[in-house]
Protein backbone atom coordinates (compact mmCIF):
# COMPACT_ATOMS: atom_id res chain seq x y z
CA UNK A 1 0.00 0.00 0.00
CA UNK A 2 1.60 3.27 -0.90
CA UNK A 3 1.90 6.54 1.01
CA UNK A 4 -0.51 8.38 -0.19
CA UNK A 5 -3.57 5.37 0.22
CA UNK A 6 -2.67 4.91 3.91
CA UNK A 7 -2.76 8.78 4.27
CA UNK A 8 -5.89 8.82 2.47
CA UNK A 9 -7.62 5.86 4.59
CA UNK A 10 -6.46 7.70 7.80
CA UNK A 11 -8.25 11.19 6.20
CA UNK A 12 -11.29 8.96 5.46
CA UNK A 13 -11.81 7.28 8.56
CA UNK A 14 -11.70 10.80 10.60
CA UNK A 15 -14.41 11.80 7.75
CA UNK A 16 -16.18 8.58 9.28
CA UNK A 17 -15.89 7.26 5.13
CA UNK A 18 -16.96 4.43 6.15
CA UNK A 19 -20.95 5.00 6.43
CA UNK A 20 -20.40 9.04 4.10
CA UNK A 21 -20.74 6.98 0.90
CA UNK A 22 -23.89 5.65 2.51
CA UNK A 23 -25.28 9.12 3.10
CA UNK A 24 -24.87 8.68 7.04
CA UNK A 25 -24.83 12.43 7.75
CA UNK A 26 -27.34 14.88 7.88
CA UNK A 27 -26.64 19.01 8.58
CA UNK A 28 -29.78 20.69 11.20
CA UNK A 29 -29.74 24.04 11.52
CA UNK A 30 -31.80 26.16 14.06
CA UNK A 31 -32.66 29.60 15.52
CA UNK A 32 -30.60 29.84 18.85
CA UNK A 33 -32.12 32.22 21.60
CA UNK A 34 -30.07 35.15 20.36
CA UNK A 35 -31.44 34.82 16.93
CA UNK A 36 -28.11 33.12 15.16
CA UNK A 37 -28.83 30.03 13.45
CA UNK A 38 -26.60 27.36 14.69
CA UNK A 39 -25.63 23.97 12.10
CA UNK A 40 -26.28 20.50 14.38
CA UNK A 41 -23.92 17.53 12.78
CA UNK A 42 -26.02 14.54 13.31
CA UNK A 43 -23.92 11.69 12.88
CA UNK A 44 -25.94 8.78 11.51
CA UNK A 45 -24.06 4.94 12.02
CA UNK A 46 -22.70 4.60 15.12
CA UNK A 47 -22.79 7.86 16.57
CA UNK A 48 -25.80 7.23 18.75
CA UNK A 49 -27.66 9.83 17.79
CA UNK A 50 -25.16 12.14 19.18
CA UNK A 51 -24.77 16.31 18.28
CA UNK A 52 -22.76 18.83 18.25
CA UNK A 53 -22.95 22.34 17.28
CA UNK A 54 -21.30 24.35 14.60
CA UNK A 55 -21.57 27.57 14.22
CA UNK A 56 -21.60 27.49 10.10
CA UNK A 57 -23.17 25.24 7.78
CA UNK A 58 -21.63 23.10 5.28
CA UNK A 59 -22.13 23.30 1.96
CA UNK A 60 -20.55 21.68 -1.01
CA UNK A 61 -18.98 23.15 -4.45
CA UNK A 62 -19.51 21.65 -7.70
CA UNK A 63 -15.96 22.57 -8.21
CA UNK A 64 -14.76 19.84 -6.47
CA UNK A 65 -15.73 17.13 -8.66
CA UNK A 66 -15.33 18.96 -12.15
CA UNK A 67 -12.78 16.14 -13.20
CA UNK A 68 -15.72 13.99 -12.81
CA UNK A 69 -18.07 16.30 -14.79
CA UNK A 70 -15.52 16.78 -17.51
CA UNK A 71 -13.84 13.46 -17.70
CA UNK A 72 -10.60 14.44 -16.32
CA UNK A 73 -8.78 17.53 -16.28
CA UNK A 74 -9.97 19.77 -19.15
CA UNK A 75 -7.54 21.23 -21.98
CA UNK A 76 -7.63 24.68 -20.46
CA UNK A 77 -6.03 26.38 -23.69
CA UNK A 78 -9.15 25.88 -25.47
CA UNK A 79 -11.39 25.57 -22.76
CA UNK A 80 -12.62 29.73 -23.07
CA UNK A 81 -13.57 29.12 -26.96
CA UNK A 82 -15.24 25.31 -26.53
CA UNK A 83 -17.50 26.79 -23.32
CA UNK A 84 -18.40 29.37 -25.87
CA UNK A 85 -18.89 27.45 -28.95
CA UNK A 86 -19.90 24.06 -27.82
CA UNK A 87 -20.49 23.53 -24.25
CA UNK A 88 -21.88 20.37 -23.73
CA UNK A 89 -18.76 18.36 -25.77
CA UNK A 90 -16.72 19.45 -22.39
CA UNK A 91 -18.71 17.14 -20.09
CA UNK A 92 -17.27 13.67 -21.01
CA UNK A 93 -17.07 12.70 -16.81
CA UNK A 94 -19.48 9.82 -15.80
CA UNK A 95 -21.34 12.04 -13.43
CA UNK A 96 -23.74 14.48 -14.74
CA UNK A 97 -24.06 18.12 -13.51
CA UNK A 98 -28.18 17.58 -13.20
CA UNK A 99 -27.10 14.88 -10.54
CA UNK A 100 -25.00 16.99 -8.04
CA UNK A 101 -27.55 17.68 -5.65
CA UNK A 102 -28.32 14.24 -5.07
CA UNK A 103 -24.79 13.00 -5.38
CA UNK A 104 -23.85 15.87 -2.42
CA UNK A 105 -26.89 14.19 -0.27
CA UNK A 106 -26.12 10.59 -0.98
CA UNK A 107 -22.19 10.48 -1.44
CA UNK A 108 -21.12 12.63 1.11
CA UNK A 109 -24.13 13.74 3.64
CA UNK A 110 -24.42 17.18 2.71
CA UNK A 111 -27.39 19.09 2.22
CA UNK A 112 -26.68 22.46 0.78
CA UNK A 113 -24.87 22.85 -2.80
CA UNK A 114 -22.64 25.44 -4.35
CA UNK A 115 -23.31 25.17 -8.43
CA UNK A 116 -20.54 26.22 -11.04
CA UNK A 117 -22.22 27.99 -14.47
CA UNK A 118 -20.23 26.36 -16.66
CA UNK A 119 -21.38 22.51 -16.04
CA UNK A 120 -24.98 24.78 -17.39
CA UNK A 121 -23.34 26.74 -19.85
CA UNK A 122 -26.14 25.45 -22.24
CA UNK A 123 -28.97 25.61 -19.77
CA UNK A 124 -28.28 28.45 -18.68
CA UNK A 125 -31.07 30.52 -20.48
CA UNK A 126 -33.64 27.30 -20.20
CA UNK A 127 -36.03 27.64 -17.08
CA UNK A 128 -37.62 24.75 -17.63
CA UNK A 129 -34.17 23.06 -16.68
CA UNK A 130 -33.88 24.99 -13.62
CA UNK A 131 -37.24 24.62 -12.39
CA UNK A 132 -36.94 20.60 -12.40
CA UNK A 133 -33.96 21.58 -10.45
CA UNK A 134 -35.90 22.93 -8.01
CA UNK A 135 -38.28 20.23 -7.82
CA UNK A 136 -35.31 17.48 -7.48
CA UNK A 137 -33.38 19.58 -4.51
CA UNK A 138 -37.02 20.14 -2.91
CA UNK A 139 -37.65 16.48 -2.77
CA UNK A 140 -34.20 15.90 -1.38
CA UNK A 141 -34.52 18.51 1.02
CA UNK A 142 -31.23 19.97 -0.42
CA UNK A 143 -30.74 23.96 -0.45
CA UNK A 144 -29.13 25.73 -2.99
CA UNK A 145 -26.69 27.79 -2.37
CA UNK A 146 -25.12 29.85 -5.33
CA UNK A 147 -23.80 29.50 -8.31
CA UNK A 148 -20.46 30.09 -9.31
CA UNK A 149 -20.35 32.24 -12.76
CA UNK A 150 -17.58 32.16 -15.14
CA UNK A 151 -16.71 32.86 -18.78
CA UNK A 152 -19.47 35.60 -19.06
CA UNK A 153 -16.85 38.63 -19.35
CA UNK A 154 -14.63 40.96 -17.57
CA UNK A 155 -17.27 43.06 -15.18
CA UNK A 156 -13.98 45.44 -14.78
CA UNK A 157 -13.42 45.62 -18.66
CA UNK A 158 -12.36 49.09 -19.20
CA UNK A 159 -14.20 49.21 -22.19
CA UNK A 160 -17.87 50.70 -21.49
CA UNK A 161 -19.88 48.46 -24.23
CA UNK A 162 -18.12 45.08 -23.18
CA UNK A 163 -18.41 45.63 -18.99
CA UNK A 164 -21.72 46.25 -19.93
CA UNK A 165 -22.40 43.16 -22.09
CA UNK A 166 -20.77 41.22 -19.37
CA UNK A 167 -23.50 42.81 -17.26
CA UNK A 168 -26.40 41.42 -19.32
CA UNK A 169 -23.94 38.21 -19.94
CA UNK A 170 -24.83 37.09 -15.84
CA UNK A 171 -28.44 38.27 -16.02
CA UNK A 172 -29.85 34.70 -16.89
CA UNK A 173 -27.77 33.08 -13.87
CA UNK A 174 -29.63 35.49 -11.74
CA UNK A 175 -32.81 34.41 -13.53
CA UNK A 176 -31.97 30.85 -12.64
CA UNK A 177 -30.19 31.46 -8.87
CA UNK A 178 -34.09 33.01 -8.10
CA UNK A 179 -35.85 30.19 -9.34
CA UNK A 180 -33.44 27.60 -7.86
CA UNK A 181 -33.76 29.55 -4.06
CA UNK A 182 -30.22 30.79 -3.98
CA UNK A 183 -29.24 33.68 -2.28
CA UNK A 184 -26.40 34.66 -4.76
CA UNK A 185 -24.39 34.35 -7.67
CA UNK A 186 -20.51 34.19 -7.34
CA UNK A 187 -18.28 36.98 -9.77
CA UNK A 188 -15.25 37.89 -10.86
CA UNK A 189 -14.20 41.46 -10.64
CA UNK A 190 -11.50 41.23 -13.56
CA UNK A 191 -10.44 43.48 -16.14
CA UNK A 192 -6.79 44.67 -18.11
CA UNK A 193 -5.64 48.09 -16.95
CA UNK A 194 -3.95 50.12 -13.91
CA UNK A 195 -5.39 49.41 -10.55
CA UNK A 196 -7.42 52.08 -10.40
CA UNK A 197 -8.72 51.80 -13.88
CA UNK A 198 -9.84 48.11 -12.86
CA UNK A 199 -11.12 49.75 -9.92
CA UNK A 200 -13.23 52.22 -11.23
CA UNK A 201 -14.52 49.63 -13.85
CA UNK A 202 -15.17 47.15 -11.28
CA UNK A 203 -17.43 49.25 -9.35
CA UNK A 204 -19.86 50.71 -12.07
CA UNK A 205 -19.96 47.06 -13.64
CA UNK A 206 -20.47 45.47 -10.18
CA UNK A 207 -23.39 48.25 -9.59
CA UNK A 208 -24.68 47.67 -12.99
CA UNK A 209 -25.38 44.16 -12.07
CA UNK A 210 -26.31 44.07 -8.40
CA UNK A 211 -28.97 46.49 -9.60
CA UNK A 212 -30.75 43.19 -11.39
CA UNK A 213 -29.62 41.05 -8.41
CA UNK A 214 -31.71 43.61 -6.25
CA UNK A 215 -34.25 43.26 -7.87
CA UNK A 216 -34.98 40.00 -8.24
CA UNK A 217 -33.93 39.32 -4.48
CA UNK A 218 -30.63 37.96 -5.16
CA UNK A 219 -27.02 38.91 -4.05
CA UNK A 220 -24.00 39.49 -6.15
CA UNK A 221 -20.55 38.14 -4.44
CA UNK A 222 -17.12 38.33 -5.26
CA UNK A 223 -14.99 35.58 -4.87
CA UNK A 224 -10.72 36.82 -4.62
CA UNK A 225 -9.93 34.70 -8.11
CA UNK A 226 -6.71 36.26 -8.91
CA UNK A 227 -5.20 39.63 -9.84
CA UNK A 228 -6.36 42.63 -7.89
CA UNK A 229 -9.59 40.56 -6.84
CA UNK A 230 -6.84 38.59 -4.44
CA UNK A 231 -5.78 41.69 -2.97
CA UNK A 232 -8.17 42.23 0.20
CA UNK A 233 -7.95 45.58 0.48
CA UNK A 234 -8.48 46.32 -2.93
CA UNK A 235 -11.34 44.04 -3.51
CA UNK A 236 -13.00 45.47 0.04
CA UNK A 237 -13.02 49.50 -0.73
CA UNK A 238 -14.64 48.19 -4.33
CA UNK A 239 -17.09 46.69 -2.46
CA UNK A 240 -17.48 49.03 -0.01
CA UNK A 241 -18.01 51.74 -3.08
CA UNK A 242 -20.88 50.01 -4.65
CA UNK A 243 -22.62 50.10 -1.02
CA UNK A 244 -25.40 47.76 -1.65
CA UNK A 245 -26.06 45.57 0.53
CA UNK A 246 -26.83 42.71 -2.25
CA UNK A 247 -23.38 43.10 -3.19
CA UNK A 248 -20.66 41.18 -1.37
CA UNK A 249 -18.23 38.61 -0.74
CA UNK A 250 -17.04 35.08 -0.82
CA UNK A 251 -13.73 34.42 0.86
CA UNK A 252 -11.30 31.68 -0.62
CA UNK A 253 -9.39 30.76 2.09
CA UNK A 254 -6.50 29.48 -1.10
CA UNK A 255 -6.96 32.10 -3.78
CA UNK A 256 -4.73 35.54 -2.74
CA UNK A 257 -2.33 34.73 -5.69
CA UNK A 258 -2.30 38.54 -7.14
CA UNK A 259 0.09 38.04 -10.00
CA UNK A 260 2.13 34.41 -11.01
CA UNK A 261 5.22 33.81 -12.23
CA UNK A 262 7.23 31.34 -14.15
CA UNK A 263 7.75 29.01 -10.99
CA UNK A 264 4.60 29.86 -9.33
CA UNK A 265 3.21 33.11 -7.26
CA UNK A 266 4.91 36.09 -7.81
CA UNK A 267 3.01 37.88 -5.51
CA UNK A 268 0.86 36.51 -2.89
CA UNK A 269 -1.42 38.70 -0.32
CA UNK A 270 -1.45 37.23 3.32
CA UNK A 271 -4.35 34.81 3.23
CA UNK A 272 -5.45 35.46 7.04
CA UNK A 273 -5.46 39.13 6.38
CA UNK A 274 -7.64 39.07 2.73
CA UNK A 275 -9.94 37.17 4.83
CA UNK A 276 -10.16 39.80 7.67
CA UNK A 277 -10.61 41.91 5.04
CA UNK A 278 -13.59 40.45 2.89
CA UNK A 279 -15.33 38.80 5.89
CA UNK A 280 -17.70 42.04 6.32
CA UNK A 281 -19.17 41.71 3.26
CA UNK A 282 -19.11 37.60 3.29
CA UNK A 283 -22.74 35.87 2.43
CA UNK A 284 -20.45 32.61 2.42
CA UNK A 285 -17.13 31.51 3.06
CA UNK A 286 -15.21 28.66 0.52
CA UNK A 287 -12.68 26.27 2.35
CA UNK A 288 -10.19 25.43 -0.31
CA UNK A 289 -8.07 22.38 0.36
CA UNK A 290 -5.19 20.80 -1.64
CA UNK A 291 -3.47 18.21 0.37
CA UNK A 292 -3.76 17.30 4.24
CA UNK A 293 -0.99 16.01 6.89
CA UNK A 294 -1.13 12.42 8.65
CA UNK A 295 -3.41 14.38 11.39
CA UNK A 296 -6.12 15.82 8.25
CA UNK A 297 -5.02 19.13 8.65
CA UNK A 298 -4.71 21.43 5.58
CA UNK A 299 -0.79 21.79 4.49
CA UNK A 300 -1.43 25.33 3.40
CA UNK A 301 -3.74 26.80 5.76
CA UNK A 302 -4.87 26.91 9.30
CA UNK A 303 -8.11 25.96 9.57
CA UNK A 304 -8.28 26.69 13.15
CA UNK A 305 -7.02 30.30 12.18
CA UNK A 306 -9.09 30.69 9.96
CA UNK A 307 -12.46 29.70 12.25
CA UNK A 308 -10.96 32.12 14.86
CA UNK A 309 -11.80 34.91 12.38
CA UNK A 310 -14.87 33.96 11.27
CA UNK A 311 -15.97 33.53 14.88
CA UNK A 312 -15.05 36.96 15.82
CA UNK A 313 -16.28 37.99 12.70
CA UNK A 314 -20.08 36.39 13.83
CA UNK A 315 -20.20 34.98 10.96
CA UNK A 316 -23.26 32.15 10.84
CA UNK A 317 -23.40 31.59 6.81
CA UNK A 318 -22.49 28.13 4.79
CA UNK A 319 -18.80 27.01 4.47
CA UNK A 320 -18.48 25.17 0.92
CA UNK A 321 -15.77 22.66 0.90
CA UNK A 322 -14.02 22.89 -2.32
CA UNK A 323 -11.12 20.42 -2.63
CA UNK A 324 -8.74 21.00 -5.75
CA UNK A 325 -5.98 18.70 -4.54
CA UNK A 326 -4.59 15.75 -6.56
CA UNK A 327 -3.12 13.58 -3.42
CA UNK A 328 -6.68 11.76 -2.95
CA UNK A 329 -9.40 11.71 -5.20
CA UNK A 330 -12.08 13.84 -5.25
CA UNK A 331 -14.08 12.04 -2.91
CA UNK A 332 -11.39 11.06 -0.29
CA UNK A 333 -10.92 14.89 -0.31
CA UNK A 334 -14.26 16.08 -0.22
CA UNK A 335 -14.51 13.81 3.24
CA UNK A 336 -10.99 15.48 4.49
CA UNK A 337 -12.26 18.66 4.15
CA UNK A 338 -15.76 17.90 5.78
CA UNK A 339 -13.98 16.40 8.57
CA UNK A 340 -11.44 18.82 9.14
CA UNK A 341 -14.50 21.87 8.92
CA UNK A 342 -16.60 19.35 11.87
CA UNK A 343 -13.08 18.95 13.80
CA UNK A 344 -12.66 22.59 13.93
CA UNK A 345 -15.80 23.79 13.82
CA UNK A 346 -17.00 22.79 16.74
CA UNK A 347 -18.67 25.20 19.28
CA UNK A 348 -16.96 25.73 22.94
Amino acid sequence: MNTNRRKAIKLMSAAGAGMALLGGVNLLSSCSKTGKKEYQQISGQGGEGKASALFFGISLAQWSLHRSFFGGAPNWATFGSTIQSDPDSLLKGELKPEDFPEIAQRDFGINAVEYVNTFYFSKGSDETFWQEMRRRCDDLGVSSQLIMCDAEGSLGDLDDAARLQAVENHYKWINAAKILGCHSIRVNAAGNGTEEEVKSAAIDGLGKLTEYGAQNGVNVIVENHGGYSSNGKWLAEVISQVGSEYCGTLPDFGNFCIERGPEGCANEYDRYQGVKDLIPFAKGLSAKTHAFDAEGNETSTDFEKMMQIAKEANFHGYIGIEYEGNELSEAEGILATKALLQRVGKMG
